[in-house]
C-alpha cells in the first residue's frame, strides 16, 4: 500500500494526527500515511530535533507536515494540536493515537507514581486526543482513530501491571467509542502490536531479548515497518467497514 494515492487506499486529500509521531513505530506510521498522500500534524513531549527531522523526511515524500509539543496527558494540549491541524489542513480525519511510554517492575515493587504515570500518557492520553477529535469529525461525517495498544494487553506480562492495564485499557475503549460513533462515519479500531525493535525494546538485556523471541511463533522481533501499512489500510476507504476490532501484529505471540 506504499506510494499508493489513488483508489480506495488512496489517503490524498486527508490530514492526520499521530501522537508521537518523531520517533519508533508512530514515525514509520507517519511516514506510510504520508506515502499515502495524507498531510500530517505529528506531536512530542520533549524531542524536538527528532520531531522535526521526521517532519523533513515527510515534506520530501510529498506531504505537509506540522510538529507540535503537545503532552498528551495535558488537554489543553491535545486542543491545541487539533485546532493547529484544522487551521493549517481544514480538517482532521484521522488520528493515530501512538504516544506511548512503560515504567515496568513486579507490582510488589511498582510505585504509585509509576502507575499513574503509564496510565495517564497511554491511557488517558488516548482518551483526551480522541475526544477532542470527534467534534470535527462529526461534523466532516467522516474520520478515522487507530489506537495502538500491545498484545500484553490481551496476554499479560509480568512486570507490566501498569502497562498492560492501560493497553487492555485501551482495546475496551476502542470497541465503546467504535459503537458510540458508528453511524457518522467514523471508525475507531486498535492495533496491537507485538515486540517490536524500538525504543521501547533496545534496554532489555541480551538474555531477555531472547527469552522473549523464543516465545514468538516466528521466532523474531517485529519491525516498525510491520506495523504502519495496517495502520494505513485501517485509515483509508477500504476499511470502511471495519470498526471496534483490535488487529494483532505480533508474529503469532497471543496464540503461543
Amino acid at each position: 500500500m506504499s506510494d499508493t494515492h489513488n483508489g480506495l487506499f488512496s489517503l490524498a486529500g486527508r490530514s492526520a494526527i499521530v501522537t508521537g509521531g518523531g520517533r519508533g513505530i508512530g514515525r514509520s506510521i507517519a511516514t506510510e500515511l504520508a506515502r499515502t498522500g495524507a498531510n500530517l500534524v505529528i506531536t512530542y513531549r520533549e524531542n524536538s530535533s527528532l520531531a522535526e527531522a521526521a517532519a523533513r523526511e515527510l515534506r520530501a515524500l510529498g506531504a505537509a507536515c506540522q510538529t507540535c509539543k503537545a503532552d498528551v496527558r495535558d488537554g489543553g494540549d491535545i486542543e491545541r494540536a487539533v485546532n493547529e491541524c484544522l487551521q493549517a489542513f481544514g480538517s482532521v480525519d484521522i488520528l493515530v493515537n501512538n504516544a506511548g511510554m512503560t515504567n515496568d517492575n513486579l507490582l510488589m515493587r511498582l510505585s504509585e507514581e509509576a502507575w499513574d504515570e503509564v496510565l495517564d500518557t497511554n491511557l488517558r492520553g488516548t482518551f483526551l486526543a480522541t475526544k477532542a477529535v470527534l467534534r470535527p469529525m462529526i461534523r466532516s461525517r467522516w474520520g478515522r482513530i487507530i489506537n495502538i495498544t500491545s498484545v500484553v494487553g490481551v496476554s499479560g506480562n509480568a512486570g507490566q501491571a501498569n502497562y498492560t492495564a492501560a493497553k487492555a485499557g485501551i482495546i475496551g475503549f476502542t470497541r465503546s467509542v467504535a459503537l458510540e460513533v458508528a453511524s457518522r462515519g467514523i471508525t475507531v479500531n486498535a492495533v496491537a502490536p507485538g515486540f517490536v525493535l524500538t525504543d521501547l525494546t533496545a534496554g532489555l538485556a541480551d538474555e531477555q531479548k531472547e527469552t522473549i523471541k523464543d516465545r514468538i511463533p516466528m521466532k523474531r522481533y517485529g519491525e516498525t515497518n510491520e506495523i504502519s501499512p495496517i495502520v494505513a489500510f485501517l485509515a483509508s476507504d477500504a476499511a470502511a467497514y471495519i470498526t471496534g476490532q483490535t488487529v494483532n501484529v505480533d508474529g503469532g505471540l497471543v496464540m503461543s
